[in-house]
């Protein structure tokens, strides 16, 4: 595996950057400002928003990318790179499927301010993790500003008590379970491999200088754009399946460990 000629890395970040108290470790930090010494160009790109991301990486939001939402949003300091709003029409239409859904909470996704219903403390609590900046309203189809996507929260399984109910509607929207309580629904083009796509497009990388990182079905897309693509140990296991390579466990320095081997090779 010759290291040497990667220019980008991407990562994801919860169960794949943050370890499972959502944490950046200070080694990451150290090796990035190696990798920035180094020319290297880093992407943080997660089902976040992006406030939220940026409050993860803050000592260096100044020199990164960063691709939020799914692939929605992205931004380089205070340029926009990239936005692709949900089809205005599209979101009343899924949140009326989602009122036969029990024990949800949708949450309207918009640049910078994410938008629920105010009926449960429990999941705004839970919501603070991953959204830093949002507000309660009483109607979710009476809102009618931009928003990316709609993300869709189960406390217990997103795969099993959601995706079955939203599963009809992919192919005339990105239908993706992002995590374990996680379900997106987001224009099709509105994915991290496309949103990744541009930024190499940007700054004239190809996949043979690319190093991603990924855990959930989510980062498949953006795996595919990469030579150095590497599963999580705790991946799902579509993720290992598609990954070229297999790292450790994020509670483990899984992306540290590569990252460790990167600098090293150059």
């Amino acid at each position: 595996m010759d290291l040497s000629k990667v220019k980008m890395v991407v990562t994801d970040m919860d169960g794949t950057l943050l370890n499972s108290n959502h944490q950046v470790s200070d080694r990451f930090f150290e090796l990035f400002e190696i990798m920035k010494q180094r020319g290297i160009i880093f992407v943080a790109a997660s089902g976040r928003q992006y406030h939220s991301i940026v409050d993860k990486l803050q000592p260096i939001k100044n020199d990164i990318v960063v691709i939020a939402e799914n692939g929605g949003f992205a931004m380089q300091r205070d340029i926009e790179l990239l936005a692709t709003p949900l089809p205005y029409a599209a979101k009343n239409s899924v949140l009326k499927v989602l009122d036969s859904v029990e024990n949800i909470h949708p949450v309207l996704c918009g640049k910078n301010n994410a938008y629920i219903k105010n009926n449960s403390k429990e999941f705004e609590a839970k919501l603070r993790e991953y959204y830093t900046d949002f507000k309660t309203v009483d109607d979710l189809k009476e809102f009618d500003g931009e928003i990316l996507k709609i993300a869709i929260y189960h406390f217990e399984s997103s795969e099993k008590y959601i995706y079955p109910s939203v599963a009809h509607l992919e192919g005339s929207l990105k239908v993706k379970v992002s995590g374990e309580n996680w379900v997106d629904i987001s224009s099709p083009d509105a994915h991290k491999g496309y949103a990744l796509q541009k930024v190499q497009e940007r700054f004239n990388v190809s996949p043979a200088e690319t190093m991603v990182f990924g855990d959930y079905n989510n980062d498949l897309e953006m795996l595919a754009l990469a030579d150095f693509s590497f599963a999580m140990e705790n991946a799902h296991p579509n993720v290992k399946k598609a990954a070229n390579y297999l790292t450790a466990h994020n509670d483990d320095f899984g992306v540290e460990r590569i990252l460790e081997k990167l600098v090293n090779a150059r």
